[in-house]
């Protein structure tokens, strides 16, 4: 664009020019006739001095053309220019290098500050977590260690003597040499183990140190608990409810395992009672042999 107006008044003057010379020169000649005619002589000088002040006015024309195109283009170029900013005019590269790294600084010791905080929360998050942890394995490994210190030590001898796990009658004795009378199923029977009174609701416990082996339900005794108690005797435990021990715990003599339960429909007769058994190496033992 700046180029095509410099063209045309380029063209422009060069037309005054020309037309300027032509003029000249036609009347030079016009006047030189004269003045070989008349003897008048024309002045030559003052018509080049014209000259040179129209081509200086053309050429002065010209220039501030360009000046003003050039102010033009330079305004239009800063209002369209959106990222331009005249706060840093006068700004040298070391300022803006120093500037510069004062945010960069900033923003490490900013990012610095947030990795800090996070890594504070994070470990305050995870130490109780760590801590809760560390808790329960200690707590299971000294419940381990207990169970297998117990089952270590578990050793019925011959001497040691059963705790009663309920205060009551023998409703019926342990017998396994003849048969004895089961008033419910009226009729005689072989009897593993000893049948004692008992008051439903009240708490049954164990009759000696040991480790449960299982807890079951069976339509004879109902609800029932079997106990290792070591050296390869057994107790089980008939007639419960609300039983509070499980497979695996370790129990001492004197527990409660639960409560007595309504008797199930071969002891209706008796009432509410507690099988107790006793076996060594799975063969009967008669309990009542071994209790105090």
């Amino acid at each position: 664009m700046k180029g095509m107006k410099k063209e045309r008044i380029i063209m422009l003057a060069s037309s005054v020019f020309v037309l300027t010379a032509l003029t000249m020169t036609g009347f030079y000649v016009r006047e030189k006739n004269k003045e070989e005619k008349d003897g008048y002589m024309v002045d030559i000088s003052g018509l080049e001095k014209q000259t040179e002040q129209k081509a200086d006015q053309i050429a002065a024309a010209i220039e501030d053309e360009e000046k003003n195109t050039a102010s033009r283009q330079e305004t239009a170029m800063k209002d369209s220019d959106l990222d331009y900013d005249p706060g840093f005019q006068e700004t040298s590269s070391d300022n803006v290098t120093n500037v510069w790294g004062t945010v960069a600084d900033s923003a490490d010791t900013l990012q610095n500050s947030e990795e800090a905080a996070g890594e504070s929360v994070s470990q305050k998050q995870v130490q109780p977590v760590k801590e809760e942890k560390e808790t329960e394995e200690e707590n299971t490994d000294a419940a381990q260690v207990t169970s297998a210190s117990v089952q270590n030590a578990l050793s019925f001898r011959e001497r040691d003597n059963l705790m009663w796990p309920v205060a009551g009658n023998v409703l019926i004795n342990y017998s396994m040499d003849k048969t004895v009378y089961f008033p419910t199923l009226e009729q005689y029977k072989y009897n593993p183990a000893i049948v004692i009174a008992a008051t439903e609701g009240e708490n049954i416990v164990a009759a000696a140190d040991g480790k449960v082996v299982s807890v079951f339900e069976d339509a004879q005794i109902g609800q029932a608990v079997k106990v290792d108690i070591g050296s390869g005797y057994e107790l089980t435990y008939g007639g419960l409810q609300d039983i509070i021990v499980m497979k695996g715990d370790v129990i001492r003599a004197g527990d409660v395992l639960g409560k007595v339960g309504t008797p199930t429909k071969y002891y209706t007769v008796e009432g509410p009672n507690v099988y107790f058994a006793m076996t060594r190496n799975g063969t009967p033992v008669n309990p009542l042999e071994r209790m105090e």
